[in-house]
């Protein structure tokens, strides 16, 4: 509520350096509070996996072909942190490391059973979360929001 309060204080004074401010501190809060919850989530799915380690395994089920440099590359992460993390999984039998029949210089990664089923929790969590953003939304916010989210997302992918 006291967001609501700042921002129409903002837009009366047409103050954007203070709306500014206050579209920052929501998407801080959104991103911590996405991660906690997910977090939290996962962890009464009985899931013990860290959120990081999840989100290597939906990056490998994401990639056409999933070597260590094309998921790194999906990670926006170096091949060595990469291997660590791939390391990991493997002790924990999440991922099954091959090397390619063609070029024996590059790994390909695999998921096993255990990371599909890790995966589709991860999804159910998704799936929650975007029905309670749709929950109350009418079909013009809808598209408000999407085209918002849609330049939001443009501006983090440069």
């Amino acid at each position: 509520m006291r967001v609501q309060v700042q921002w129409e204080l903002a837009i009366l004074k047409n103050d954007h350096i203070e709306a500014k401010k206050i579209v920052n501190e929501l998407l801080v809060d959104i991103f911590n509070r996405i991660l906690i919850i997910e977090a939290e989530y996962m962890k009464k799915q009985n899931v013990k996996l860290s959120m990081n380690e999840i989100h290597v395994l939906e990056a490998i089920e994401r990639v056409d072909e999933p070597s260590m440099s094309n998921i790194a590359k999906q990670l926006h992460i170096t091949v060595g942190s990469l291997t660590t993390a791939i390391n990991t999984l493997f002790q924990k039998k999440y991922v099954i490391r091959d090397r390619d029949v063609d070029d024996r210089r590059k790994v390909i990664v695999r998921l096993t059973d255990l990371s599909y089923d890790v995966l589709s929790k991860h999804e159910q969590f998704h799936n929650h979360m975007i029905d309670s953003i749709f929950k109350d939304l009418n079909v013009g916010e809808d598209q408000l929001l999407i085209d918002s989210l849609r330049n939001l997302s443009s501006f983090f992918s440069r």
